[in-house]
């Protein structure tokens, strides 16, 4: 069993991480003129098969809807996305990926697959893969015990 300071120690490691993870991702999405909030809204668009209500993507990023909004903003003005009416009830607004969108998600594919490679370079594919099962285990937790 670990002690309270060994997991304060743990949970401080895991912070600084996250920044670094912040830090790099950034990086390799700044060509592409895309934040790492914006990359992850054009990929969650990608995995619908008919385009979402903002509602539909604040709950799916677990974000408050004001925060879609100015993502939505963003990448509008940038021709990555666009407001489409629902065609069953025009007062609904759906979110759905441009020409440009799809095309800036073909060259995010690349710069996640490089970000991953500058986090993970110090590791050999065994500790990646021991790395891979302790994230899991920590992703597997039910939910009563999250915070």
């Amino acid at each position: 069993m670990s002690t309270p300071d060994a997991d304060g120690l743990l949970a401080e490691q895991l912070l600084r991480l996250t920044r670094r993870l912040h830090r790099i991702q950034k990086r390799h999405l700044e060509p592409i003129g895309i934040t790492p909030a914006q990359s992850r809204l054009l990929r969650t668009l990608a995995h619908y098969e008919q385009p979402p209500r903002m509602a539909d993507l604040a709950e799916r990023l677990e974000v408050v809807p004001r925060a879609v909004t100015s993502l939505v903003d963003a990448l509008e003005a940038a021709d990555m996305v666009r407001r489409v009416p629902d065609p069953s009830n025009r007062r609904v607004i759906r979110i759905e990926l441009t020409d440009g969108g799809l095309k800036a998600l073909g060259r995010l594919r690349g710069a996640r697959r490089a970000a991953a490679e500058d986090i993970l370079a110090p590791l050999d594919a065994a500790q990646r893969e021991q790395l891979g099962g302790l994230l899991d285990a920590l992703f597997d937790v039910p939910e009563r015990h999250r915070c």
